[in-house]
């Protein structure tokens, strides 16, 4: 049945948390060769995978491009456990510009809309790293400081920052109220990631990082990220003693 959304294009972007009861849940892209949707899958083992089909459902955003998703989680140890906010739970979703939905059971979606459709959580800014697109990363976490969501981004030609090359993809964080999952508090004003190794910046497109999982393990957060759109890198960093906060 999802054969119609994979195929020619494939499936990509994919971004895992736990569930509650022990199960996982990744989010990724199907494209068939015009439209991008985002979609849902889950397992008990990692290796046995259920398809739940689309993300924005059926109705009217059936064809809307959509990728990317990010379900706001916590941490638990070494879990990414998806986590309710004021009884539900949250995705943040969308490239170019970067929007969110909700669920009651992880399985059925809404996007967050108002009169004039959908929600708007926050896009590209001119002159900075991030003026051509920006796109979710890995999973968001809950912390003692808000919802903390790290993004992918794209320079543009036109408006934007003059000390990266034309096309780079670098990374920037942005935090959210974790009352108020659709406000933003704070957000970089510059990269904290860029392509810097010569595997980062030559490939089939050159000038790439682009983030999408973060896994705390061994008192180390992993991030796992592709480079030039031709191979799959990793970064660490030594965690603190109580890393949720940070």
């Amino acid at each position: 049945s999802m054969k119609p959304f994979e195929w020619e294009g494939g499936v990509e972007d994919p971004r895992i948390v736990e569930t509650e009861d022990g199960r996982y849940l990744m989010t990724y892209t199907a494209y068939d060769g015009e439209i991008a949707r985002l979609c849902l899958a889950s397992s008990p083992d990692l290796i046995q995978w259920e398809k739940h089909g689309l993300v924005l459902g059926t109705g009217k955003h059936r064809d809307t491009w959509s990728k990317s998703g990010a379900i706001v989680c916590r941490q638990a140890g070494e879990k990414l456990i998806a986590t309710k906010i004021n009884g539900k739970y949250w995705m943040y979703w969308g490239d170019t510009d970067i929007f969110a939905a909700t669920s009651s059971d992880l399985l059925h979606w809404q996007p967050l809309e108002d009169e004039n459709g959908l929600v708007k959580i926050f896009g590209p800014r001119p002159g900075q790293f991030d003026s051509e697109l920006v796109e979710p990363g890995p999973p968001a976490m809950v912390t003692d400081k808000g919802i903390l969501l790290i993004y992918n981004s794209k320079n543009s030609g036109k408006d934007g920052d003059s000390s990266l090359p034309v096309g780079t993809y670098a990374a920037g964080q942005i935090l959210l109220d974790k009352n108020d999952p659709a406000k933003v508090l704070a957000r970089t004003e510059h990269h904290f990631f860029k392509p810097e190794k010569a595997y980062e910046i030559t490939g089939q497109i050159g000038n790439v990082v682009f983030l999408e999982a973060l896994v705390p393990f061994k008192g180390q957060w992993f991030l796992y990220y592709g480079t030039a759109d031709s191979k799959i890198a990793v970064a660490t960093r030594k965690s603190s003693p109580n890393a949720g906060e940070n």
